[in-house]
């Protein structure tokens, strides 16, 4: 007898403090949540529609890397897109150095930015919709919840971390091949993206594969980086790259922008937590 009024005793404690989890707890984490993925939204500098906040601020970042002065490019970036870009390469058979710029009329938004953003602003617009006067009734509610924002999360830092994969016939096709002054020529490609906090440059040198030649034509799949001897096939000509050139800065506020992503996703990872440890002490299942 006094073992089961125990257990109810035990039972009742659990009970008031999974409704206080519910229903105060659970809110200070939203507010957390909320106040952190806000600040990483304004790490992107995009200004919201209708927002008042002016022009977005322009940076300007060296890329280069360390041992080399085969390419070196100084690029403008303001939110989502690079509005200006000056590439010098010096080219490895005869030392020549080529300078290309972005037309002025031109510039290249950056897809994986601006799809970041919209990931994060959809994870607080999910949080905002439980204000502080909604009243969790289940863990289940909790549940559902922190998954929906976690693939949001999840979702924009991907976006960062993972460029994307593009054979060399659609850097060759891209419309990022028509911004430069002088025209780019037809032995160059150039592609950009973002990796993790990165913005990277990177520049093919080609050569024509003549119809004489005794190579086997085996033409390259998608990548983010291809490598010497990729070789692939674009108009009525075929190609073969012969040297590849990666340069790199970091992006500051890129790298705020991931910490964040972390922070949150631990945060919704933990609620979780909570809310699983109350649903294996008793009968009450939230799920």
């Amino acid at each position: 007898m006094a073992a089961t009024m125990a257990t109810q005793g035990e039972r009742a404690v659990l009970e008031e403090e999974f409704k206080w989890l519910l229903q105060e707890e659970v809110h200070a984490v939203l507010r957390q949540l909320q106040d952190i993925l806000k600040e990483a939204s304004h790490r992107f500098a995009l200004p919201t529609s209708g927002s008042s906040g002016g022009a977005v601020k322009q940076e300007n970042f060296v890329l280069s890397t360390s041992g080399t002065d085969q390419v070196k490019g100084v690029m403008m970036l303001q939110g989502d897109a690079l509005c200006q870009a000056d590439v010098n390469l010096k080219m490895p058979r005869n030392n020549q150095l080529l300078h290309f710029a972005f037309r002025e009329d031109k510039q290249w938004k950056l897809q994986q930015i601006q799809d970041a953003r919209n990931h994060v602003n959809q994870a607080i617009y999910l949080l905002m919709n439980r204000d502080a006067n909604y009243q969790f009734k289940t863990g289940l509610e909790v549940l559902k919840l922190m998954d929906a924002v976690m693939l949001q999360l999840s979702r924009a830092r991907n976006r960062l971390t993972t460029p994307a994969t593009l054979t060399l016939p659609e850097i060759a096709s891209s419309g990022l091949t028509k911004m430069f002054t002088p025209v780019l020529p037809p032995d160059i490609l150039v592609n950009f993206y973002i990796n993790l906090n990165k913005l990277c440059l990177t520049v093919y040198q080609l050569h024509v594969m003549q119809p004489s030649t005794t190579k086997n034509f085996k033409p390259a799949g998608g990548s983010v980086l291809h490598n010497p001897g990729a070789m692939f096939e674009f108009g009525s000509q075929r190609y073969e790259v012969s040297h590849v050139h990666k340069v790199e800065c970091v992006v500051p506020w890129l790298n705020d922008a991931l910490v964040f992503f972390t922070v949150s996703l631990q945060l919704c990872q933990q609620l979780k937590d909570k809310i699983s440890v109350f649903s294996s002490y008793w009968n009450y299942r939230p799920y």
